[in-house]
């Protein structure tokens, strides 16, 4: 059996708005809890939903995933160029959530 996996994510930055569903807070410092398999993005997202993120989930995610109009940044890299939500966090990782969604 393989002991549990920890990552300390450096910090998780919301922009563009986003930072509104996270009671205006735009960086978040955090240890991840350890876990049997390697955290990946869609792990993160679940584990933002239940402990970070504070009004209208619909409008951060879409299913399993961010809604269109989010941007993610894994350490200042587009995540579609990292496997998105498939990424396996590193220790130290800088994740960014730009919301690029305006009223008008």
């Amino acid at each position: 059996m393989e002991p549990p996996v920890c990552v300390v994510v450096h910090c998780f930055y919301f922009r563009g708005g986003a930072e509104l569903l996270f009671d205006g807070v735009k960086k978040h410092q955090v240890t991840l809890p350890c876990q049997p398999e390697p955290w990946d993005i869609r792990n993160l997202l679940k584990w933002i939903k239940q402990n970070l993120l504070k009004e209208r989930p619909e409008l951060f995610m879409q299913g399993e995933s961010v809604r269109p109009g989010i941007l993610v940044l894994v350490n200042d890299a587009d995540w579609e160029l990292m496997g998105e939500l498939d990424y396996k966090l590193q220790d130290q990782d800088n994740v960014l959530f730009i919301s690029t969604l305006h009223g008008g």
